[in-house]
């Protein structure tokens, strides 16, 4: 058992200021280097994170997103939401930064952040500059200086493909959005798409007039792609569809409705994310849920154990996802 004595001989202060500190009393005055030496004591020798009192440690979350964005995909701002929620929990003071702030002097004052968003290796680079415990959500383009915490959409894609050609499809599309790379600042394919063309080659499925992707991951993107599909194809649409997300699925839906594709009956659609929307559109989605949950207590927990034990080697983690049966697609 981790006592306030032991916390006092590892750090070197005494037990009246340690327990003080602890149990949050706001009248101890310490200094800021103090107060972390004890924090990091009692967290390295195992003190129970729940009964410290006080602010552990303060960290910021760069969202790389506009508000504009951020609304477009329900995804993010769950994400945004999840992890204010998870750094309360553990003690720790969040502060958000956007493109509008002066990103690195807040990050000298700081023990960590997490990423959202699309960064780029030069801007990691200067981040890793000024503050060395960093956690990157999706995509990372510098794995070795900051750890990373992702869904593993590029396993489900193949586990959707598997799902459509079980059940007897081969004439199989995707629709999808571009990755914007802030280093070239051209639109590249997502991950999704990719793993898609690998599959569906190595199969002798692969055709190109079945992929439809391009820009941001939205509703008016899938509905202009699906829109752009139904008018160059005909009645030669696929027959089954990977969306690569519930934003742009809501889209996709919408654009069928209109021109009387109905779903699941001429065509079947599997998507991921499991957004609330997704059980409320017509039909509802089958989807891959991605547990956001699970996403932002996973980087919060990796953040912390690198604040508390530094190490010089990174980690990446990627998640799991559950398929979610709805009226979309109905597995064989």
């Amino acid at each position: 058992m981790v006592t306030i004595k032991k916390i006092s001989e590892h750090s070197g202060y005494s037990q009246a200021t340690v327990s003080r500190l602890l149990n949050g009393d706001e009248s101890l005055s310490i200094t800021p280097d103090t107060r972390k030496k004890i924090i990091h004591a009692a967290l390295a020798l195992g003190y129970d994170r729940s009964k410290i009192k006080t602010t552990l440690e303060k960290i910021a979350v760069v969202f790389w997103l506009t508000e504009q964005e951020e609304l477009q995909d329900v995804y993010f701002r769950q994400l945004r939401i999840s992890l204010e929620k998870y750094a309360k929990i553990n003690n720790m003071e969040i502060q958000l930064i956007t493109h509008e702030d002066h990103v690195l002097d807040i990050l000298k004052q700081v023990s960590g952040f997490i990423g959202i968003g699309s960064f780029g290796k030069e801007e990691l680079q200067q981040f890793k500059t000024v503050c060395s415990a960093g956690v990157i959500l999706e995509i990372n383009p510098e794995a070795e200086l900051f750890d990373t915490v992702k869904p593993d959409t590029d396993r489900i894609t193949k586990k959707a493909l598997d799902l459509f050609i079980d059940k007897g499809y081969s004439e199989i599309g995707f629709i999808g959005g571009a990755f914007f790379n802030p280093d070239t600042q051209q639109e590249e394919q997502d991950s999704r798409e990719i793993v898609f063309r690998q599959k569906m080659s190595e199969k002798l499925l692969f055709k190109e007039k079945y992929m439809y992707s391009a820009g941001k991951f939205t509703v008016d993107q899938g509905y202009q792609l699906t829109i752009d599909m139904i008018e160059t194809l005909k009645e030669d649409l696929p027959e089954a569809i990977f969306v690569a997300s519930d934003t742009i699925a809501v889209g996709v839906l919408q654009a069928l409705n209109e021109h009387s594709i109905t779903v699941p009956d001429r065509l079947e659609l599997i998507s991921v994310n499991d957004n609330d929307i997704a059980k409320f559109v017509s039909p509802p989605l089958t989807t891959f849920r991605i547990d956001v949950e699970e996403i932002a207590k996973t980087s919060i927990d990796m953040l912390v154990d690198q604040i508390v034990h530094p190490r010089k080697i990174t980690k990446t983690v990627s998640l799991g996802l559950e398929l979610i049966v709805r009226k979309s697609f109905l597995p064989k």
